[in-house]
């Protein structure tokens, strides 16, 4: 099995990546995916969460209401950071209980940890590459007021909240650069294949 890691910040085409490698036929384990999966109602990190930001971050249908939970902790490094120390391990745990499960379907699978806070979380070095999904803040700075309707401090906040590109690129096997079309992002997905295959 190889074992990919796929980063990037905020805005910077990670999923359009990760999409475009299912197609090929990696099996993608989504982090985001499995935060909320842990963060589901009646989950034990829920309840601490709550706990630790009160009561009304939790909807009336039981849900965790993001946006509550969103204006608490960005812009606030420290609140950020306990509420990572709440998540992080229970996401962690799932993660790798889906790793062995892909294994176990399939030796030779190539399995893509679609997972935005790598820098952030560190990882735990298992793997084999670790791609990044690149584009200049400024230019994520408009996807995200273009595409996700975020004021400009609101999506200057969101990308200062996570680690500086440098930070990312730093653990980067291969980059790549999204700041072309769907086009150019797509051939560099397609050598990145074509050098799992021949790996």
């Amino acid at each position: 099995m190889t074992l990919l890691a796929l980063t990037g910040g905020i805005a910077s085409g990670k999923s359009t990546i990760s999409r475009m490698l299912a197609e090929k036929g990696a099996v993608v384990v989504d982090a985001d995916a499995i935060v909320r999966d842990v963060q589901a109602p009646g989950s034990p990190v829920l309840a601490a969460i709550a706990r630790e930001f009160g009561a009304d971050v939790v909807a009336p249908d039981g849900t965790l209401d993001r946006p509550a939970l969103g204006s608490r902790v960005f812009g606030h490094p420290e609140r950020l950071a306990a509420l990572n120390a709440l998540v992080h391990p229970a996401v962690r745990e799932e993660s790798q209980r889906r790793f062995r499960a892909a294994l176990s379907a399939d030796p030779d699978a190539v399995v893509v940890y679609d997972v935005p806070l790598l820098a952030e979380s560190r990882g735990t070095g298992e793997w084999d590459l670790v791609v990044v999904a690149h584009a200049p803040a400024q230019q994520r700075v408009q996807r995200l007021i273009a595409q996700r309707g975020l004021t400009e401090a609101e999506a200057r906040a969101r990308i200062a909240a996570q680690a500086g590109d440098d930070e990312r690129l730093a653990l980067a096997d291969v980059v790549i650069d999204t700041t072309g079309d769907l086009d150019a992002t797509r051939r560099q997905v397609d050598e990145l294949w074509e050098r799992l295959a021949t790996s």
